[in-house]
């Protein structure tokens, strides 16, 4: 049932860019993707190769100040970093939280950070281009809809596991975006694991709490003095590093760390299974920089129940897309999809 998503030459079909009318053959695609550390600008060709890009560094925003950001930003790079001579056809942006995209309306970021902005009219009108916003994740999975998953499946769910975690269902070829724009922030759910993590949504355990990178540092602070551990807990507020807690476990046994790992691929793993039974999908993707190297799906599958998972054809795979770039692919075609 699983694999780690490398497509057979003779499983392929057409790549969507030879029948979307909207993508031009060698043209570029900007898309920005906002995220809670970074900001990554950057041109996408019909390939869905990242043709050039430049990173900026975000931090803790409130919205006002990450439009300052974002926009001082796109100015910064067309002017120092894009191509003068070839001006991008269209400008997408994938953001944090929910995005009203009919409205071109960027909601808020979470509850404490609201403030809705008209952002979609707002950069369209400054640059002079077709311009589209979507939540980041649902953004990603466009990306997957164009040049990954969504090549073989019409029905298949995108898992992000970062900072946070959040999902995105594509049923029959749609998104599934829900009636306030907040569907697929399965990170605020439950998945019977009773570490005794508290989640700033209000609830305990929650999955974002055990198993994205924000849950790894909660639960290593909060069962460090249970289990034997070399892991750095950082004293600064910063987290710990996820990468170290996985060479810990694998190369050193740690006991910590191996707890850590195996509360968040059974977490990871009822997640899986919770959202298989919602939107019964043939196929479902990992990404996000959690996801990254394999270790934490090698890990899932002992997990994972057959009469579960009969359904899901195409296994549980990870993205075949750039893990690093997936967010800024999204963002392309957010705005590819404004071309009219």
């Amino acid at each position: 049932m699983i694999n780690t998503g490398g497509w057979q030459p003779e499983e392929l079909i057409l790549t969507l860019l030879y029948h979307n009318p909207l993508i031009v053959k060698g043209k570029t695609y900007l898309g920005a993707d906002l995220g809670g550390t970074k900001l990554l600008i950057g041109e996408v060709n019909e390939e869905g190769s990242v043709v050039r890009q430049k990173t900026y560094p975000t931090g803790f925003l409130n919205q006002l100040q990450a439009r300052e950001l974002l926009i001082n930003s796109i100015d910064d790079y067309l002017a120092n970093v894009s191509d003068p001579s070839e001006r991008p056809v269209s400008l997408g942006v994938g953001l944090l939280g929910r995005v009203d995209v009919d409205r071109g309306v960027w909601e808020q970021i979470d509850p404490s950070r609201t403030y809705p902005i008209a952002l979609a009219q707002e950069l369209r009108e400054r640059y002079g281009m077709p311009c589209g916003i979507d939540n980041d994740v649902k953004s990603a999975t466009q990306a997957e809809m164009l040049w990954g998953a969504g090549r073989k499946s019409k029905d298949f769910v995108y898992i992000n596991v970062g900072t946070g975690l959040a999902a995105c269902a594509v049923v029959d070829g749609r998104i599934l975006r829900g009636g306030h724009y907040n569907a697929g922030e399965v990170g605020h759910t439950t998945v019977g694991l009773d570490v005794g993590t508290q989640c700033v949504c209000g609830r305990r355990n929650c999955v974002e709490t055990l198993a994205a990178g924000i849950g790894f540092d909660m639960c290593a602070r909060l069962l460090q003095s249970r289990y034997p551990t070399r892991l750095a807990i950082p004293e600064d507020g910063s987290r710990v590093s996820v990468k170290e807690v996985f060479r810990l476990a694998r190369e050193e046994g740690d006991a910590l760390c191996e707890q850590l790992v195996a509360n968040a691929s059974e977490a990871l793993s009822q997640l899986v299974m919770n959202l298989v039974r919602m939107s019964d999908p043939d196929t479902v993707v990992m990404g996000g920089s959690i996801m990254m190297d394999g270790y934490m799906l090698e890990r899932m599958q002992a997990h994972l129940q057959a009469e579960t998972m009969r359904f899901v054809t195409n296994g549980v795979q990870l993205t075949t897309l750039n893990p690093h770039y997936i967010g800024l692919l999204g963002a392309a075609v957010v705005g590819i999809n404004q071309i009219q």
